[in-house]
């Protein structure tokens, strides 16, 4: 697992990133490098819990969502990437128009690959850190994906 990140994986994994759950989500990549890998959500209502606070469930999400995406640029494209753990540590609540997660990979394995996963609440022009989160995953050939 070297260097796999080319312009065309890049536009690949921008838009692969936003499917699914994600999709219906909001999430969006912004930035995509090797070992590194930013998203954004712009709030909407439903985005926020009975006091009006970004949910814990979007940001644990979008952390570790993230974080899988960081550890997709360092892997052959024939590769997946499953979490088999993640920790998230919730700093402060969570208020603003958007939120943006910025995940790098600290620890590259053969197999078992750790990112970090920041989360920030966008308020106007600033971003608070309101979230930081450590997402262990396991790198895995397609082939052995149960496809149904």
């Amino acid at each position: 697992m070297d260097n796999y990140l080319t312009q065309k994986r890049i536009d690949f994994l921008t838009e692969d990133y936003c499917q699914g759950f994600i999709k219906y989500c909001g999430l969006k990549a912004l930035r995509v490098k090797k070992g590194f890998f930013e998203s954004q959500v712009v709030i909407e209502k439903s985005h926020r819990q009975q006091d009006n606070f970004i949910h814990a469930g979007l940001i644990a999400t979008m952390a570790d969502h993230t974080a899988g995406y960081s550890a997709f640029t360092i892997v052959p494209e024939d590769y997946r990437i499953l979490t088999i753990e993640f920790k998230i540590n919730f700093l402060k609540p969570a208020y603003g128009n958007a939120l943006k997660c910025r995940s790098k990979v600290i620890n590259k394995g053969k197999q078992i690959i750790v990112s970090e996963s920041k989360v920030y609440d966008v308020r106007d022009k600033s971003e608070k850190l309101v979230a930081k989160g450590i997402v262990t995953m396991m790198a895995v050939h397609g082939e052995k994906i149960c496809k149904e």
